[in-house]
């Protein structure tokens, strides 16, 4: 807007658009509500806050090219005792009462700050008028407009936190600084600050449950007035966060058309490859905590690695190149050590004592092995022919600086800390923590330890699954069993969705009657039930509760894990902000016999025993002890085949598939 005039017009405007259309309006102005206890007393006679409003929505003249505003300061201060409390004349003449510098004050009477302001570090009194960072003029031009609007519309406004909030419109202050780092951390480059700090700040606030909104609006009527979300500015950063999230999934990323009764491994892997997103926010954290993390944006080194030429040996450094023959140099005084680097210049056909990792001095570029010399106390002596620059490390001959030395979705290592250490990046973007929610379904279930029945079984599943989860590097969120009733299942889906941001369910993926996931759902018009080709696994049911994904795995616990490495290891990391990683395969002699039939992929437990891939003796997908017994899968491939020892067979190890 280029003007306040036509922006109190645009906002009149919109407030009355909005509630005539019948939807309530939470409306935020980033200045002060209120003036310090006591001052609308000394102004008004009264310590209502709205006379405050209503005294200077008669006195501010303004317009498009000028404003009283430094006048009326000077004529309040005036009625007060001493010299003050405004200050700031930002104009070129003097104005009576208003001094320009806050420290000429004097006696007063009123505080400096509101209690707002005196617990926001960062924040300036409502008495400064001009200067970086100064809001007191925003105060004074602003209230008339909130005078005008409260006059406007009537019984449909309220003022918080002077009335309750039980009208259409509410009128609040903000203050977007409260989420500095947020506002920050997401700012796009060549985007105004002013107009991202209200988009984010706009965002934050759409983005907060009722009951955390209810928390921020929990403040005794004053006449100061607060700033909406101080206190909890933790809660609001946590919802900048979540507010700045990727779109989230679309409700149909499951359905793929079928075209036949069963489904190809990869055309499933593939579909969830090109359907999948990252799902979870983005923190700022320091590297000794980032092993494991996801990185959220591209890192540049810092500084180059090394920043300067050193000698990569203990030695004797000179400028090069010594000619064949015996090569004879005298010694300047000193040496050149890691941290502590020579501070003079070698002078042409001199040498000096260096050691490895040193700043190579002014006049060396080649460094010679000590155990390649001949030194005394002032000469070193040694046979050439050697190179220039040999023993010697050019400045960012490993990595420059601002070169990206690290990409966007990489999990990092122990490695990449080292890397990104050495050029001296301290912190680093990465995503949230993937919270991901483990659960168990059937009746027939029990916890193992308890006590069972030859008709029930134990739950072998969620302890393995939150296990491979927890190695993948997410948080695990244990569910616990959901029985075979529909309504207790919804209501276990209904606290995971707060708690998770994905669900791996065993259990109940088919279309039988007990089936009670795939039957909920249905109900969300998000339901996708694969029969994927292949052996172990076939049913997965797939779908989303309340926008959180969630994979049904089968029952059966070797056919759940295969599942899990296959499909959900993949998919999790895409979630979790990382890039889409294939198993590593290793081509390896088999020792064993197959004939495999044509139409689906199988997955063999195996392990290497002198080289060979050997599998479990029972392909009963009943026998879980196989898993414990492999240390991976063969894979065989969807055509029909027949194996025979020292053929060529495809090994992925466990840990391949997310590495």
């Amino acid at each position: 807007m280029r003007n306040r005039q036509v922006a109190e017009g645009w906002i009149t405007d919109f407030l009355a658009s909005e509630t005539k259309a019948g939807r309530r309006v939470l409306a935020g102005f980033d200045f002060a509500f209120g003036y310090p206890k006591g001052f609308g007393k000394a102004l008004t006679g009264t310590g209502d806050p709205f006379a405050i409003w209503d005294w200077f929505e008669e006195r501010v003249q303004d317009d498009p090219k000028s404003n009283n505003r430094f006048d009326l300061a000077g004529e309040i201060n005036a009625a007060f005792a001493g010299i003050g409390p405004f200050w700031g004349n930002g104009l070129q003449r003097d104005i009576p009462h208003l001094p320009r510098k806050g420290l000429d004050r004097e006696a007063h009477g009123m505080t400096e700050k509101r209690a707002a302001e005196a617990c926001t570090k960062g924040a300036f009194p409502v008495w400064q008028l001009s200067g970086a960072g100064a809001v007191g003029s925003q105060v004074i031009m602003g209230l008339p407009m909130l005078a005008r609007l409260r006059r406007s519309f009537g019984e449909k406004i309220t003022i918080w936190p002077f009335e309750p909030l039980t009208t259409p419109i509410a009128l609040v202050e903000i203050w977007p600084s409260l989420i500095a780092k947020s506002i920050a951390a997401t700012q796009p480059a060549g985007q105004i600050k002013d107009a991202h700090q209200v988009q984010v700040m706009a965002e934050t606030l759409s983005a907060l449950p009722a009951k955390d909104l209810t928390l921020l609006l929990d403040v005794p009527a004053n006449e100061e007035g607060w700033i909406l979300g101080l206190g909890h500015e933790d809660l609001l950063m946590q919802s900048a966060l979540s507010a700045s999230l990727p779109p989230p999934l679309k409700n149909d990323c499951f359905a793929m058309p079928q075209g036949a009764n069963w489904t190809p491994v990869d055309d499933a892997l593939e579909h969830l490859r090109k359907e999948l997103s990252s799902v979870v926010a983005t923190q700022e954290i320091l590297i000794k905590d980032a092993a494991g993390r996801i990185l959220a944006a591209n890192v540049q080194a810092a500084r180059s690695h090394p920043p300067a030429p050193n000698a990569a040996v203990d030695g004797y450094g000179f400028a090069g190149p010594a000619p064949e023959g015996i090569n004879r140099m005298p010694l300047v005084d000193g040496r050149a050590a890691a941290g502590a680097p020579f501070a003079g210049t070698v002078p042409a056909g001199h040498a000096i004592r260096i050691l490895t990792g040193a700043n190579l001095p002014q006049g060396v570029d080649t460094v010679v092995l000590q155990e390649d010399v001949s030194v005394t106390a002032t000469q070193v002596s040694f046979h050439g022919p050697i190179k220039q620059g040999s023993n010697a490390r050019k400045a960012g001959e490993d990595m420059e600086a601002g070169q990206i030395i690290l990409k966007a979705g990489r999990k990092l290592t122990p490695a990449d800390l080292g890397t990104l250490a050495a050029t001296g990046v301290g912190a680093v973007r990465v995503y949230d923590q993937l919270r991901v929610g483990i659960l168990s379904t059937g009746d027939e279930l029990r916890e193992p330890g308890d006590d069972a029945s030859d008709g029930q079984i134990f739950d072998a599943n969620r302890p393995m699954l939150a296990a491979l989860v927890a190695q993948w590097g997410y948080s695990v969120v244990d569910l616990g069993r959901a029985p075979d009733n529909r309504d207790r299942l919804r209501t276990i889906l209904n606290k995971a969705a707060e708690r998770c941001d994905v669900i791996l369910s065993s259990g109940g993926a088919s279309a039988g009657d007990e089936d009670h996931m795939s039957a909920l759902l249905k109900d969300t018009g998000s339901f996708a039930l694969w029969r994927i080709a292949m052996k172990p696994g076939r049913p997965l049911a797939m779908g989303q509760w309340q926008g959180k994904p969630v994979f049904g795995l089968p029952g059966n616990p070797v056919a759940a894990m295969v599942c899990a490495l296959v499909f959900a290891a993949p998919a999790l990391r895409v979630m979790a902000g990382g890039d889409w990683r294939n198993p590593t395969r290793y081509m390896v002699p088999a020792a064993f016999t197959k004939s495999k039939k044509e139409g689906r992929r199988e997955y063999l437990r195996a392990r290497i025993k002198d080289g060979m891939a050997e599998v479990f003796p029972s392909e009963g997908s009943g026998r879980v002890s196989g898993l414990s017994w492999a240390t991976g899968v063969v894979e065989l491939d969807d055509p029909a085949q027949k194996v025979a020892p020292g053929d060529p067979v495809a090994f992925l190890p466990f840990h391949s598939f997310d590495a």
